[in-house]
């Protein structure tokens, strides 16, 4: 699997995460959308990551993907910024995974 995040998106990454210390993730949420295979995809920063996700280094720095939804994503894809809409967007060569994307800072729970 190939993520390019381009440097709009890595300006805005970094800009947003400052102050924080944690890890990028791809996550493929399903909350609120009624079962496993419908869900979309999300951005998190995230304070730790799970035994089960799986590192994928970028041109920028390493995202993280649980391994049990890594049939949700394509293999090549870019995650870039738009200032248009002030959103990070989710993308391949086949399709739009998430054209308006947050980027959510998860604190850490004790």
């Amino acid at each position: 699997m190939e993520i390019i995040i381009t440097e709009a998106a890595a300006k805005k990454i970094t800009e947003r995460t400052k102050g924080h210390e944690g890890y990028l993730k791809l996550k493929y949420d399903t909350d609120g959308c009624g079962c496993a295979v419908n869900g979309v995809v999300a951005l998190w920063f995230v304070p730790e990551i799970d035994e089960d996700e799986i590192a994928i280094e970028t041109n920028d720095r390493t995202v993280y993907l649980e391994k049990s939804k890594i049939v949700f994503f394509d293999e090549q894809m870019k995650i870039d910024f738009l200032q248009n809409t002030n959103c990070f967007q989710l993308k391949s060569p086949q399709q739009i995974l998430n054209g308006h994307m947050s980027l959510v800072i998860k604190e850490k729970t004790d």
